[in-house]
């Protein structure tokens, strides 16, 4: 039977079903609540630097075999050895399905990303479109944070006269850290540059108390819904404190995701096959070959005599 409906739950295509591609992070507390009824739950591969090896391989040996594919989306905020025991999972298990997608993002908006990828993954999406998304995603996401401090804050440029303000008692730091890193010291008139599309907001709170980020930026931002969120553990590695509010804004919207992502003109990897969005494949890192540029003929000249 055709199936018409792109969202449908195991879609891979027309007469065709599959086990959604797993979504996995690296903690419970980047596992967010689902945003819709279609938002599939997050594989959460917790203590992989505590566990033995082969507990590891186990883990993803048993995901491949199930999922078929695996996107881990992690912070570059985690410790050394999670990345570590990741990339040598990946090459233990020679396997081209595991894709290890580590953008510069926060680790608020990182959290927001993967659910995005969860909302996705529910959708007729092959592996590597789905994979290959998370980079397009970025590019809609808002993603900062209040501190109560810049002095350790090496993630987002900060100037001197920034860094002799953070000793003040009492500063605080607007920071926005992507798309463009900006900076500002909070006072009634301050303002971060956002976004020019209508995005809801999530809003995770540490050790600093302030209504700013979900009263005035909420405001200026025209912000059309607003929850709040745990912060996650890595948010104080991430932004040199543990004084600070993280805040990420976002596309909510199931249908304006898929939308956006099968908008985009698709390619075939030319190494494993896989169709992906861009020139680098997520799952085997191959980028795409570059094609030479004809010269142009030169005219044929007659010889001399």
């Amino acid at each position: 039977m055709r199936r018409s409906d792109p969202f449908g739950p195991t879609g891979m295509g027309y007469g065709e079903l599959r086990v959604p591609t797993a979504i996995a992070v690296t903690g419970a507390d980047m596992a967010l609540p689902a945003q819709d009824e279609r938002t599939l739950p997050a594989v959460v591969l917790d203590g992989l630097d505590r566990q033995p090896l082969d507990h590891s391989l186990a883990a993803l040996q048993a995901l491949i075999d199930q999922h078929g594919h695996v996107v881990v989306v992690y912070s570059r905020a985690v410790p050394p050895a999670v990345d570590q025991r990741l990339r040598t999972v990946r090459s233990l298990l020679e396997s081209d399905r595991i894709a290890l997608f580590q953008p510069e993002l926060p680790p608020l908006g990182l959290a927001v990303l993967a659910r995005q990828l969860r909302q996705l993954a529910s959708c007729d999406l092959s592996p590597g479109v789905l994979a290959s998304a998370g980079r397009l995603l970025t590019h809609y996401l808002h993603a900062g944070a209040l501190l109560g401090s810049v002095a350790k804050l090496d993630r987002v440029p900060v100037g001197l006269k920034s860094h002799a303000k953070s000793w003040v008692p009492g500063s605080q730091f607007a920071v926005l850290a992507h798309p463009q890193p900006q900076l500002v010291r909070l006072a009634p008139d301050a303002t971060l540059a956002g976004p020019e599309f209508a995005t809801s907001m999530l809003v995770a709170r540490g050790q600093l108390q302030s209504d700013w980020v979900s009263g005035a930026l909420a405001r200026s931002w025209r912000i059309q819904g607003l929850r709040e969120a745990p912060l996650p553990a890595e948010s104080a590695e991430w932004w040199g404190t543990g004084k600070l509010i993280e805040f990420c804004t976002f596309l909510p919207d199931l249908s304006v995701l898929y939308q956006l992502v099968t908008s985009v003109r698709q390619n075939i990897c030319h190494w494993c096959g896989i169709d992906v969005i861009g020139d680098r494949c997520v799952f085997c890192s191959a980028t795409a070959p570059v094609t030479p540029v004809p010269q142009q003929q030169q005219p044929h000249q007659l010889p001399a005599g």
